[in-house]
């Protein structure tokens, strides 16, 4: 018999509502009253703050239910097509109730330092409307009860991500940059697509109550049906959560505003992926190819992708890189099964990763109003040009501070928890599969350049004599507080958030392991539990590889004798190599881009559409036409002497052809 609901989850619908009514009302306000910043502000913040106890009431409720199933409110069919059977439905369970809460609580205090960020720009109704959207889409991502539903904030959040990387679109770097993200994207989304093909043709539903339970009895364990799901599902997360070979839009959707990529990094899409294979966790538990390859290549992007971060100048894309890591860290736990581990992360990477990007728009903020005041043409987000800003943004770069050494992995701090039990699955699940040893040491170094690339970005921003010059100088100071007020709270969630699932290790409850258990007991992959001493080992390790890493940046790098950017020599060797970012885009640029753009251009345009379809069909068929008009034309003379000779000699032909 089905648990009674409780008003909150009935109005589940509420949720996502808020955010839509709010980009509709914004998006009304961008045409007809662009100016009417107070209301656009009101309206746009006010939804995801009410979106965000909507919420909470939802999780309360769910909370003093303690359901083992998912709790599913259907509210139309949607998709009545023969066997396939698809209501738009909502569903809320503990794993859902955790990303709601981050995609409306990190949200929201997006939402407000937006407010002080975005304040000149015209476009700002515009802009909250799109934002207002993008959390919409991500709420339906994942609050949706089966694949289509799903799909469908799938596909919104890839929109949504064209719409405000390439926010300002006149500079054409801008909106190349969108086109980007929108076309990679659509790479993993075929993956997606195929995916929810085979599972329907398999289980004959799209339902996740009616797929998952039947999972282990429709795919035989280790078969090539759900290794090949998972493969594709796989690919979609490549493209949604960055990983190689999908991960080169991430860095350039810097090109958006500052808050965008807070949203994209620490709340919202790129979060999609990781929140995908936690889901379908009962098949990803059938599928050791497809479980090994989501940690694999996890463990891998997350030290290729920190590799490259070592030598980027431009701030934000050094964080770009560190998310892309960072979600590499989390496909290695979900991936080797440790979801509960992975949503940690996920979580944890949301409080530091936001503090870290509106931290750096702190910065780029003051730059800009600096260099605007002097009329200077510097780069406001190259970490050469800045230097020294402690002095003049103290609550910015203790702030900073806070999240560097979270990410880094230093305790009691959030990331130090959540990046330890993914370390410690890897080298547990090693006991089984030796594979995994690999992985865990990939990760291990993986670890050891986040400290140093971050530690790196503080000195440089930070510390040493400032570089921006006398007059830029003046002008430096420290954000307002609806800007500053989101780094305090982000602040506060770093510093407490590894409370949320303490180990036993350290005397905790791993409360959140518990609250995901009804989600993630179904696909769990026993693996032998680390001694005591094995696990303060493991501990110990990732703690002095954070601490080498840090000291190592302290001792190695030289902030005073760096110079601003238009004095800086070129950059040569494994260094240029390191900023050139390994030269993937160039391979893909010669390998994918340039032969598809030859074969639009010189086969599909010049030859296909402008020979054969304009010059044949089209402009031939109108030449034949006229050719014949004409050879009929000539018959009509208007003559009657020449109508009477054709005539007679129509008539001996027939007859001529009869007696024959």
């Amino acid at each position: 018999m089905p648990l009674p609901l409780l008003p909150p989850l009935t109005l589940l619908w509420v949720v996502p509502a808020l955010p839509l009514a709010g980009s509709v009302v914004n998006g009304a306000l961008a045409l007809a009253a662009p100016r009417a910043k107070r209301a656009v502000s009101l309206v746009g913040v006010g939804v995801l703050v009410l979106a965000f106890a909507a919420a909470a009431l939802a999780v309360v409720a769910l909370a003093q239910l303690h359901p083992s199933a998912p709790l599913v409110v259907r509210y139309w069919e949607w998709l009545p097509v023969g066997d396939l059977q698809v209501a738009f439905a909502l569903q809320l369970d503990q794993l859902s109730a955790v990303m709601i809460l981050v995609v409306t609580g990190v949200g929201a205090l997006i939402h407000v330092f937006s407010v002080g960020y975005m304040r000149g720009d015209p476009g700002y109704a515009r802009y909250f409307a799109y934002l207002n959207l993008f959390v919409f889409f991500m709420l339906t991502l994942v609050l949706g009860a089966s694949f289509p539903v799903m799909f469908v904030g799938w596909e919104g959040v890839g929109l949504c991500s064209y719409l405000l990387i390439g926010f300002w679109f006149t500079e054409k770097i801008n909106a190349d940059a969108g086109k980007k993200a929108f076309v990679v994207n659509r790479i993993g989304d075929f993956g997606f697509l195929v995916a929810m093909l085979l599972i329907f043709r398999h289980t004959g539903s799209l339902d996740f109550g009616a797929v998952f339970p039947k999972a282990s009895a429709a795919f035989p364990a280790g078969g090539p049906v759900v290794t090949a799901i998972t493969l594709f599902l796989f690919l979609g997360c490549t493209g949604k959560s960055a990983q190689i070979p999908l991960y080169t839009w991430l860095p350039d959707a810097m090109q958006g505003p500052t808050p965008v990529s807070a949203l994209i990094h620490a709340a919202t899409m790129v979060t999609a992926g990781v929140y995908l294979v936690a889901r379908c966790g009962p098949l990803f538990a059938l599928s050791p190819v497809g479980s090994a390859t989501v940690a694999g290549v996890g463990a891998l992007t997350a030290l290729f992708a920190a590799t490259i971060a070592l030598k980027q100048w431009d701030i934000k894309r050094v964080l770009a890189y560190s998310t892309v890591s960072q979600l590499g860290y989390m496909f290695l736990g979900v991936g080797t099964g440790a979801y509960a581990a992975g949503i940690f992360h996920l979580t944890t990477h949301a409080f530091f990763k936001a503090l870290l990007f509106l931290g750096s728009g702190s910065v780029i903020h003051a730059m800009h109003r600096a260099y605007h005041a002097t009329h200077a043409h510097e780069d406001a987000q190259d970490m050469r040009n800045m230097g020294g800003l402690a002095r003049y943004m103290p609550w910015t770069a203790a702030l900073m501070w806070i999240a560097t050494l979270a990410i880094a992995g230093i305790p009691p701090l959030a990331g130090f928890f959540s990046k330890d039990e993914i370390l410690g699955a890897a080298f547990a699940r090693g006991a089984v599969r030796p594979a995994w040893y690999v992985f865990w040491g990939m990760g291990l170094a993986a670890a050891l350049l986040t400290a140093f690339y971050m530690t790196r970005l503080m000195l440089y921003t930070f510390h040493g004599p400032n570089r921006t010059g006398d007059r830029e100088r003046e002008q430096l100071h420290e954000a307002p507080p609806v800007m500053t007020g989101p780094l305090v709270a982000l602040g506060v969630l770093t510093v407490l958030g590894g409370a949320l699932n303490i180990p036993p290790l350290f005397g905790g409850g791993a409360r959140l392991e518990h609250w995901l258990a009804p989600v993630t007991d179904v696909a769990l992959t026993p693996a032998p539990d680390a001694s005591p001493a094995t696990a303060w080992a493991l501990v110990a390790s990732a703690v002095l590889v954070a601490a080498l890493g840090m000291v190592g940046a302290f001792q190695l790098l030289r902030p005073e004798a760096l110079v601003p950017a238009r004095l800086a020599p070129p950059a040569r060797g494994l260094g240029r190599l390191l900023w050139k970012k390994w030269y993937v885009d160039e391979l893909y640029d010669a390998i994918v881009v340039r032969p598809v753009l030859w074969l639009s251009r010189e086969v599909l345009w010049k030859i296909v559409d402008k020979r054969l379809v304009d010059g044949l069909l089209v402009n031939g068929t109108a030449a034949a036409s006229r050719a014949l008009g004409w050879v009929g034309s000539r018959l009509q003379t208007g003559e009657v002497g020449v109508y009477v000779v054709l005539f007679v000699v129509g008539v001996l032909a027939v007859v001529g052809a009869v007696v024959r």
